[in-house]
């Protein structure tokens, strides 16, 4: 295909991010993106859909495919999201595997392989927090040598740390070495594949999980009532948009949780959200939220059709109502 405008000597390359849940890879695409696109929480399986992000690096275009934590569950929900990150490394010319430094690497890579259900084609092994080993005294040999019997795709292997940016230049150089010339899929500067009304479901869940800690899991969904982006006749007017979200719990006893005493949580969050919504759109955003009681929204195909994950072919057949 043959895009018009686009320098003849443009690269290119897609990268699926893979791992299993809590090993950096959101806060690893996060830093070499150069700002917080994908949401980050200390809770397991914040990632729920594969996306795109993207961006780049002289004339080479660097897509990452941001994917949920691959993991042994029988909840629907779960097996959704282990079907995002299956369909998010199909068709990329290289898959990352992130293992974090602090764990039994080995069996979590088995562990891993276990669950991903899918061949893996041309593998580099992303060991992450670096920060939070002793470098000096890491010997990777062994392991890698393991690695590599369960997994014989496996080319290259790098130790980062996306906090303080330990090694990332080393692997952004060698990104650019196995890319290829191609356009680029986002010439016009987009960062993703997905759309505005996306993210702010992201940054309202995000903003929900970092204030509510561990009072409520992880059983909450964002979905979005109403996206309205209102702009003036002028060219050059400033973007407003109106956004109507609900925030989907399990229990009525959750949803006091999530609204707080007079309302004070659900405004916090809804404040917190609204900032990072603007900064996204550039424009004054209007957020409204509501809590609604959806019982067992986990298992119910209609919620997850609703919040983009689609049918697996392990997804159970039963279809439940809202």
């Amino acid at each position: 295909m043959l895009f018009e405008n686009q320098h003849p000597h443009n690269r290119s390359i897609m990268i699926a991010v893979l791992g299993k849940p809590n090993v950096g890879k959101s806060s690893f695409i996060n830093h070499l993106l150069g700002f917080d696109l994908s949401i980050v929480s200390s809770k397991p399986q914040t990632t729920r859909n594969n996306f795109h992000c993207a961006f780049t690096i002289d004339r080479t275009e660097v897509v990452l495919v941001d994917t949920p934590g691959v993991h042994s569950s029988a909840q629907e929900l779960n097996k959704r999201m282990n079907g995002q990150a299956q369909m998010g490394s199909e068709g990329v010319d290289l898959n990352f595997v992130l293992i974090d430094l602090a764990t039994d690497m080995v069996n979590e890579f088995k562990d891993f392989l276990k669950n991903f259900d899918a061949p893996l084609t041309r593998t580099w092994i992303v060991f992450t927090k670096a920060d939070l080993v002793n470098k000096e005294e890491l010997n990777l040999a062994p392991v890698l040598t393991k690695l590599q019997e369960l997994c014989p795709s496996i080319e290259k292997h790098f130790v980062i740390s996306s906090k303080d940016g330990h090694n990332i230049h080393e692997l952004t150089g060698a990104i650019q070495d196995a890319s290829q010339n191609a356009p680029h899929l986002y010439p016009g500067g987009d960062a993703s594949n997905m759309s505005e009304r996306f993210f702010a479901t992201e940054y309202i869940r995000e903003q929900a999980f970092r204030l509510l800690k561990e009072e409520l899991p992880y059983e909450i969904a964002v979905v979005i009532d109403e996206y309205k982006d209102v702009r003036k006749k002028e060219e050059d007017a400033t973007p407003e948009a109106h956004i109507s979200a609900s925030i989907l719990v399990n229990r009525p006893s959750q949803r006091a949780i999530v609204v707080g005493r007079g309302g004070s949580v659900i405004k916090e969050i809804g404040v917190n959200a609204r900032k990072k919504i603007e900064a996204m759109t550039g424009g004054k955003v209007h957020l409204n939220l509501h809590v609604k009681v959806s019982p067992k929204w986990m298992s119910n195909n209609y919620v997850l059709d609703e919040i983009g994950l689609p049918r697996t072919q392990k997804s159970a057949r039963v279809w439940r109502k809202k």
